[in-house]
């Protein structure tokens, strides 16, 4: 990556700089991300083993779990291993690998969540027509799209951000490399920059917010006209939805959609749907979800019993 700079590396500050708080983010962090990645992990065993768990919701879900364990990639991992580090650096190309990374993978979140609003209204609002509208192919040809969108999205991030000239001052007050941090060290006037992050990352955020409640209350109101069963099974799928949706685009809106000003909050928010998020998913999406947590149950059953054959 070509640099306009004279800055070679930077120095990631992470969450703390006491000793002792940095061994309990070491702690803490670590069986996060070991959780957010079983869990995730899990769920697309799960989701390829079982013959039950075919439909389109479940595909989306394969891909949801993906994208949550590549996007916690993204940044715990460093994160786990600069708490314990006494040298906390990243070179420029690294960091400007982590930028795109973190957009790929948080962006690509952002459309399967809208992929499996898309689903639900479908198999709740128009559900004769539902086996042709959701097909296998036209699923696929979703998911491709969504890679599309999400690795266009992170180019546009990177272009931003190779933009930035550093001349001197090279010490991040985050955990992770990403454009608002980074555009702090620039020694040129970031409005304009901010203002295509803002129409970029924000409008990206807000929009599919905005679109998914939109969406979900659209798909709660028709639920009167269904059965007493029908409306139990769309309440519970729809309410873990609506928790992620919630719980993800909450911190990104905060984030992303506001004036260059930095907050002592921020590298907590950022903490929330970085790392926080992709370890509650599956929880909520297996806790919740009569069928994952029978799907799991044969698999392990199935395992089990053909270990104690041999």
């Amino acid at each position: 990556m070509e640099q306009n700079n004279s800055v070679t590396e930077f120095i990631l500050l992470g969450l703390t700089q006491d000793p002792i708080r940095q061994k309990m983010v070491f702690i803490i962090f670590f069986i996060f991300y070991v959780g957010t990645v079983v869990g995730n992990l899990l769920i697309i065993v799960t989701i390829k083993s079982s013959r039950t768990l075919g439909s389109p919701m479940y595909f989306f879900l394969f891909y949801l779990s993906l994208a949550d364990s590549c996007f916690s990639t993204s940044t715990a991992p460093r994160l786990i291993v600069d708490a314990l580090s006494a040298k906390k650096t990243i070179s420029y190309n690294e960091c400007m690998t982590q930028v795109v990374a973190l957009h790929l993978f948080g962006c690509m979140e952002i459309f399967v969540l809208i992929l499996m609003a898309v689903d639900r209204y479908v198999a709740i609002c128009k559900p004769l027509r539902y086996p042709t509208i959701m097909s296998r192919q036209v699923c696929i040809i979703l998911i491709v799209l969504a890679w599309i969108g999400s690795f266009i999205h992170s180019i546009a991030q990177i272009i931003l951000t190779l933009r930035l000239p550093f001349c001197g001052p090279n010490l991040i007050d985050h955990y992770c490399c990403d454009l608002q941090p980074l555009m702090k060290l620039a020694c040129m006037d970031t409005y304009r920059i901010n203002i295509l992050l803002v129409s970029n990352s924000g409008a990206i955020c807000s929009s599919s917010f905005v679109t998914l409640m939109i969406s979900y209350i659209v798909i709660l109101h028709s639920l009167k006209n269904h059965s007493a069963e029908g409306k139990k099974k769309a309440l519970s799928t729809c309410t873990s939805h609506i928790i992620v949706v919630i719980l993800f685009f909450g911190p990104c809106i905060f984030i992303y959609t506001r004036p260059p000003t930095t907050f002592p909050m921020d590298k907590m928010v950022a903490v929330f749907y970085t790392i926080g998020t992709p370890f509650l998913n599956p929880l909520i999406y297996t806790l919740r979800n009569a069928e994952v947590k029978n799907a799991m149950r044969k698999l392990w059953h199935i395992k089990i019993s053909s270990e104690s054959k041999k």
